[in-house]
């Protein structure tokens, strides 16, 4: 019994913990003699020696003996000879193919990475913006399918009375357009949430831009022609006569570099209300946040593009640069030298431009009377700039009340549309028509008026 629980007491008792195992001690590498990090391609080798042996044939370079190819390889002279060193590689049994295998596994394992599909799904918020925009280009912006078209004869013994009456239909046309641009800028989400100021700024600065590019969007190759939102279709020359000038060239250009994207309308609104909501327009009062509300627009936009080309990645940022584009077109166009000098050629694309003329119809204040009556009784002021004639050489005469707003609308760069001394771009004409104290008294009427249909 005594034997017993001495036995049972014994193996009670915890054995030691075994030792770890010694670590693993390579053979020094075969190459240099250097301390071994492993097996590398067949036998023991350095890090070092792996790494050029891996190079050397992966790359097929080809090394020369500068001695006679006999040199001593060993950790201190193995960088003084490649060729020796890659020869001494291949004596102590490094394998080209274990190199060749290692390279076609990485590749394979690469393509099938690149050949895994990417999913661009638009978020339910991100869904309703691209629906938003879209309906508000389209309501807008009548497609070219949606147009009726009629062109203008061209003919030399009509040349003058048509290049008269296509400068009175683009004035009349720039006016409508303008209006269609605030319309869709009022209707783009948040738009209305930025300061009155901001929304003017951002008006004036992208309203050229939106206009080239909505007009290019209807461009036929083939008769080298653009149609306009009425249906009138109109050649490289009469462009040029209606009030392009200059920009001609250019905006045909333009138009041909936007066929190979081949927008739809949708895509057309959300690069419209990118170029219009954009932080880094001058004179912004809260330029964040006009950045915040430009995010999701090109986040719906990139998803939009390449979920309608999954092939083509690179579209969205080549619609991008259509942007700088259009600045650069409208920098030309605003340029005030090229203005006065080539003021018989522009017109009343520059003129509307400068204005985004935002008045309709009568006036909401009975105090202002017709605005047609203003338009007619202070050319000018209300009407068009002073000094710019027609092809033929004769003053100009505003077509109706809606296409004679050239200062309906035109603020500055402070806050509330006030320029600095309470002056419009031509000031100076407007004083030799009308007196400073009723000039002035209008100006105030109408940018009260133009600010409050802009915020309703």
């Amino acid at each position: 019994a005594v034997e017993t629980q001495s036995t049972s007491s014994e193996e009670m008792v915890p054995s030691s913990p075994s030792p770890p195992p010694p670590p693993r001690v390579y053979k020094p590498c075969f190459v240099c003699q250097d301390k071994s990090s492993g097996y590398h391609y067949g036998v023991s080798s350095c890090e070092g020696c792996k790494g050029f042996f891996r190079r050397s044939i992966q790359k097929n370079m080809v090394y020369t003996c500068h001695r006679d190819k006999n040199c001593q390889i060993n950790k201190v002279t193995r960088n003084r000879c490649q060729y020796c060193r890659l020869q001494k590689c291949f004596e102590v049994g490094m394998s080209k193919e274990a190199v060749r295998n290692d390279r076609n596994k990485k590749k394979k394992d690469v393509k099938e990475e690149v050949v895994l599909p990417e999913s661009y799904e638009l978020s339910g918020e991100l869904e309703e913006l691209v629906n938003k925009v879209s309906k508000a280009h389209q309501e807008t912006f009548p497609s070219l399918g949606q147009l009726g078209k009629y062109t203008t004869n061209s003919s030399s013994d009509h040349r003058v009375q048509l290049d008269l009456g296509l400068w009175d239909k683009f004035s009349e046309l720039s006016t409508k357009c303008i209006i269609k641009i605030v319309e869709f800028a009022k209707r783009l989400p948040g738009f209305t949430s930025l300061t009155i100021a901001d929304q003017i700024t951002l008006l004036k600065s992208a309203c050229l831009d939106i206009l080239m590019l909505r007009i290019c969007t209807r461009y036929t190759p083939e008769q080298d022609t653009m149609t306009f939102s009425d249906g009138l279709t109109l050649n490289r020359t009469q462009m040029h006569n209606a009030g392009f000038g200059p920009l001609t060239d250019l905006v045909f250009a333009f138009a041909g570099q936007l066929l190979p994207l081949e927008m739809d309308d949708t895509e057309t609104g959300l690069l419209s209300a990118i170029c219009l909501i954009c932080g880094d327009r001058m004179d912004l009062e809260e330029p964040e946040k006009v950045d915040k509300l430009q995010e999701p627009l090109l986040e719906a936009l990139k998803i939009y593009a390449r979920r309608r080309r999954p092939n083509k990645p690179h579209m969205f940022p080549r619609m991008l640069m259509k942007i700088t584009d259009l600045r650069g077109i409208s920098t030309k166009g605003q340029d005030e030298g090229r203005y006065r000098e080539t003021k018989r050629g522009f017109g009343p694309l520059l003129e509307h431009h400068s204005v985004f003329c935002s008045r309709r119809g009568k006036s909401h204040h009975p105090e202002d009377g017709d605005p047609g009556a203003n338009a007619s009784a202070h050319q000018g002021d209300a009407g068009e700039p002073r000094g710019l004639r027609r092809p033929n050489g004769e003053q100009r005469q505003p077509a109706t009340a809606a296409a004679a707003p050239a200062a309906a609308l035109n603020p500055g760069p402070e806050a509330g549309g006030r320029r600095r001394g309470g002056q419009l771009g031509h000031g100076k004409r407007q004083r030799a028509v009308t007196g400073g104290r009723g000039r002035r008294r209008r100006r105030r009427r109408r940018r009260r008026r133009a600010r409050q249909e802009l915020g309703q």
